[in-house]
């Protein structure tokens, strides 16, 4: 039985509360937010044991063993560091980290520490992107050449979207998950990265449209908003048809058709809780095999991907206060 222990009590605590609930071999152990009060009502009702009005409260008296980092990206740092210094198991909430800096530390810290340590990047732990992988590999659509992602949600009046002190920004928030996207589906191997961005009054990237460019010519183009809704589809071209993948922030499913546009195939996401279980479960084969990082999400997968924002922050002067 897994315990599990949750550090924040928002809407995304909540989310995962509830698919705790129903996961089998999972304890719901413990809570903790900065007001008590708030951690009690939260542990009522999604069945938590324990509930504290301080983090490091629950994590020296918790028997919690994975804890579930659910603050604003800009405390994933300060509380990473505080859960594994305790001892804890860590499953983090994307954005990972502000900066790849700050991840290549908590990741050594947890190795030194033998504890396991990963990115809650929920599309990355789910059985669909198998299937996704095994019909590329087919090659039922031939080569690949291109794809498109985009994600956009009415967020930018949102305190942990619209202050950079937060971590704000559509880039850390949804753009994550179209880089995601083109990283699970063509891999790594980026010769060129370039963006343009809108900001607020504040500084932070409100919309943005991102280009990579692969080293073998392949192009990913991609698309995130926190001032309106898309559509949030993905996209990907080969020379014999092409994939639409329905919601890349978490696949409904995908079809595939051929260069006549013809329907070729359909397949459907497994029934699901809410999805974030596959990342729990992740976190819980990898405690009992001793890993230190899952292999859906690899530590190296994670430092790429900060890479790759922190590369497009610096293009367009967007920084993190103490940066």
């Amino acid at each position: 039985m897994l315990k599990v222990g949750i550090l924040g009590a928002g809407n995304i605590a909540g989310t995962m509360a509830r698919t705790l609930r129903q996961m089998k071999d999972v304890e719901c152990c413990a809570v903790a937010a900065r007001d008590a009060d708030r951690a009690k009502a939260f542990a009522e009702t999604y069945g938590f044991a324990e509930a504290y009005g301080s983090y490091e409260e629950m994590l020296e008296h918790s028997q919690a063993e994975l804890i579930y980092v659910a603050t604003p990206h800009s405390h994933h740092y300060a509380h990473v560091k505080m859960c594994l210094e305790h001892g804890k198991h860590v499953l983090c909430e994307k954005a990972f980290m502000l900066n790849e800096k700050q991840a290549e530390e908590v990741f050594a810290m947890a190795k030194e520490r033998g504890l396991l340590l990963t990115e809650a990047i929920w599309t990355r732990y789910m059985p669909i992107r198998k299937t996704l992988d095994q019909v590329l590999a087919s090659g039922i659509i031939g080569k690949p050449c291109m794809l498109t992602a985009n994600l956009g949600y009415v967020t930018s009046h949102k305190e942990r979207i619209k202050k950079l002190e937060l971590g704000g920004g559509a880039l850390l928030d949804v753009g994550v998950y179209t880089l995601n996207f083109a990283s699970m589906v063509f891999g790594n191997g980026v010769k060129e990265i370039k963006g343009q961005a809108v900001f607020n009054e504040d500084g932070a990237d409100m919309q943005n449209s991102v280009t990579l460019i692969y080293e073998d010519g392949r192009m990913a183009v991609l698309n995130s908003t926190a001032m309106g809704r898309s559509d949030r589809s993905g996209v990907i071209y080969g020379d014999k048809g092409y994939i639409v993948a329905a919601n890349i922030n978490n696949c409904q499913g995908f079809k595939v058709y051929n260069t006549s546009d013809e329907l070729l195939a359909s397949y459907d996401r497994p029934e699901q809780i809410s999805g974030y279980e596959y990342q729990v479960i992740a976190c819980q084969e990898a405690i009992e095999k001793g890993a230190l990082e899952c292999p859906q999400m690899p530590h190296e997968e994670s430092l790429t991907i900060m890479r790759w924002m922190d590369n497009l922050r610096a293009q367009w002067g967007m920084k993190f206060p103490g940066e």
